[in-house]
């Protein structure tokens, strides 16, 4: 069954928000597959996982981050026992290498489709927009996951998110990001890149 996608401005954009398109798990395994042709070498990828250990809902970003340290991902900020939360934010942002492409990820509150859950862009997105506490913009690419209903009340939204939920889309989120950066296609890029510098070595 191929993706479903709709482009959308995310409930609680602003202005420096990218226009995201709303796609289902298979959706989200071809926009990293597309980043992953772009940009094969881990090594230049950082993936900024936002959120907290202590909501359940907003626990979707440290859960991907913790997931992807797992897999021996070299730049990886934002997990359950160090949570890149609104204190930590600014900081931790600081410290990744100015040349690396971020991939920014964060729960958000919206309408809830089953087969949907995810919010995907070539751009940033705005950390906080569902509690009000917008942060700086991040990320070359970004994806949201939608883990509860936009409400007058998102503490209470984000707190009362299914954690089953919640655990679910982001392990399905973590193996479409190892998957991405496992196709044939990416690793003979950067074997050609590879042999390409150690040849350009050899003329010096």
């Amino acid at each position: 069954m191929g993706s479903r996608t709709k482009k959308r401005k995310a409930p609680g954009s602003g202005p420096g928000s990218a226009l995201r398109e709303r796609v289902d798990i298979a959706g989200v395994a071809d926009f990293f597959s597309r980043i992953a042709s772009v940009h094969p070498d881990r090594e230049r990828i950082s993936f900024v996982c936002i959120g907290t250990d202590r909501s359940t809902g907003d626990s979707f970003g440290p859960w991907i981050g913790t997931m992807l340290r797992g897999q021996e991902w070299p730049s990886v900020t934002g997990t359950l026992e160090t949570p890149c939360d609104a204190e930590r934010y600014k900081q931790a942002v600081a410290n990744i290498p100015a040349a690396n492409t971020i991939i920014a990820i964060d729960a958000c509150l919206g309408k809830i489709d089953p087969a949907r859950r995810f919010l995907v862009a070539a751009g940033p997105l705005i950390p906080g927009c569902a509690t009000g506490r917008e942060l700086p913009p991040l990320g070359h690419y970004s994806l949201a996951g939608i883990v509860g209903p936009l409400s007058v009340k998102p503490y209470w939204s984000l707190q009362r998110a299914s954690l089953y939920e919640v655990m679910g889309m982001a392990g399905e989120v973590a193996a479409a990001i190892g998957a991405a950066w496992s196709l044939p296609a990416v690793r003979a890029s950067i074997g050609q890149q590879y042999t390409g510098m150690h040849a350009n070595q050899g003329k010096e």
